[in-house]
């Protein structure tokens, strides 16, 4: 029967799908960066001068949402989100997991619909038990070791043209492995303890007087410096998505081609990444789409989210959609319409690269940011990959004669149960308003949404989730 389903799925695509408008299904070309924060791209109001030309032009030529998160900040996770459409718990890979063996993804499913499908770097991260559907498979190491922007440009020219010789629409998924560590030019780079690694040179190095510091670090020499290096590598992501776009333009295949751009999470420093901050999950997600989306579009009232990814590519694809998501299809939005039920998204951190258990949830709307803890219990001390370098090694040496840097630090490596920010007015998370009792309603009424959505996808850390809001409501009952 799988040459009937094969069949079918193919007829769909070449006649039309109900919840298709466009003449034809799009090309689909999925460009994602590792580690880049959202406020690094120039369009999305990064200050450092002549960062990211190239992605600000795809904006200019497409649609920016300020409001876009992805539901997990750890690589390999958040990309089982996108292949899937399911949060973390739903699809098998809390952190550094295989997508269960029952669970449909984009990938095969457009590759069962005809389209020609590849992958340049990252291919252990996406989908690595299902690598049978990918046509073309470019490793990290053949683009050098996902830096070298030249590399991207003749990878992407041989596989548009060969799509246009087969006469096959495409699905790529071109990813860059800047900006993650090691930085250009850093310390981490130059000395590794394994073999050493020939990474292409930059064409722009950045300096420390150059950069802004992020709100929520200090800004120290090391951190600045750290920073500058981070920008470096930033700029040069921004030159692989340039040579990817600049060789879809020259195959002649730019107005058949749905473009989506966004990083996996936010920059691999304290704060940020593999939590479930606003700059741990708030992505700088693009989207342009020859005769469907308006140029120079920008998109503040919708919150969209990791899990909507696969629905919106299969509704512009004509393909049906995939058995059990949890996402939806913003493709309206993409239409030029209003979508009810965009108000807020939710957010996990479930495992990390070093196999450490951190559950966390968010609920993050347009304002506010309420986070549960599972793991805070006063004792156990957090550890991830952004710790390493510069930056955390400063911190601490600041917080031994700064009692603010130290609190800072504290939190960090603690955190408590329940945290609750006005990202309005608090986009750093400086602030917990979690004990404000001017606060309490909106702090239940958060509790309440997340529970929800616990009960809804049946979250494991549920009874822990129960447990921990009952005992902070009598807490809060009894004054403490």
């Amino acid at each position: 029967m799988a040459w009937l389903k094969r069949f079918l799925v193919v007829t769909v695509l070449l006649t039309g799908f109900a919840g298709n408008t466009t003449a034809a299904p799009p090309n689909v070309l999925l460009i994602t960066v590792d580690d880049m924060n959202c406020d690094s791209v120039g369009v999305f109001g990064c200050e450092v001068e002549g960062i990211t030309p190239n992605i600000d032009r795809l904006a200019s030529q497409g649609i920016r949402f300020e409001q876009a998160h992805v539901t997990i900040a750890i690589c390999q996770p958040t990309r089982a989100v996108w292949m899937t459409g399911r949060y973390p718990h739903r699809n098998g890979a809390l952190g550094f997991d295989p997508i269960r063996p029952d669970v449909p993804t984009l990938l095969e499913t457009l590759h069962d619909a005809g389209y020609y499908t590849g992958i340049f770097a990252k291919v252990k991260h996406v989908v690595p038990s299902r690598e049978a559907s990918w046509d073309v498979k470019v490793s990290a190491e053949e683009l050098r070791h996902g830096r070298g922007p030249q590399r991207y440009y003749q990878s992407a020219a041989r596989f548009f043209q060969e799509a246009k010789s087969r006469q096959q629409r495409f699905f790529l998924m071109a990813n860059s492995q800047d900006p993650h560590r090691p930085f250009a030019g850093s310390a981490q780079e130059k000395n590794r303890k394994k073999q050493p690694i020939d990474y292409p040179p930059v064409s722009r190095k950045y300096q420390p007087d150059e950069v802004t510091i992020p709100g929520f670090l200090p800004d120290l020499p090391a951190v600045r410096k750290e920073i500058a290096e981070y920008y470096t590598s930033v700029h040069r992501a921004d030159e692989i998505v340039g040579s990817v776009l600049q060789a879809l333009t020259e195959s002649g295949l730019e107005d058949d081609t749905l473009v989506m751009f966004l990083s996996d999470h936010g920059m691999p420093l304290p704060f940020a990444k593999t939590n479930c901050w606003y700059h741990s999950t708030r992505t700088p997600w693009i989207v342009r789409w020859p005769g469907v989306v308006a140029p120079n579009q920008t998109d503040r009232q919708h919150l969209i989210s990791g899990i909507d990814l696969a629905p919106t590519v299969l509704e512009a694809a004509g393909i049906p959609q995939l058995a059990e998501s949890d996402g939806n299809s913003f493709v309206p939005i993409l239409q030029g319409k209003s979508q009810d039920d965009r108000d807020f998204v939710i957010t996990h951190i479930n495992r990390t690269a070093g196999k450490n258990d951190y559950p966390m949830r968010s609920v993050v709307d347009r304002r506010f940011g309420y986070i549960f803890n599972g793991w805070a219990d006063g004792k156990t001390r957090f550890r991830n990959e952004s710790q390493s370098g510069r930056t955390m090694n400063a911190m601490t040496q600041a917080a031994k004669s700064d009692a603010d840097i130290a609190a800072r630090v504290q939190h960090f490596l603690f955190r408590v149960p329940e945290e609750l920010y006005d990202y309005q007015n608090d986009p750093d998370a400086l602030r917990n308003l979690a004990g404000n009792p001017d606060y309490n309603q909106l702090l239940n009424d958060r509790r309440a949404r997340l529970l929800a959505h616990m009960e809804q996808t049946g979250d494991p850390q549920l009874d822990h989730y129960r447990q921990q809001i009952t005992k902070s409501s009598k807490a809060n009952e009894s004054g403490n």
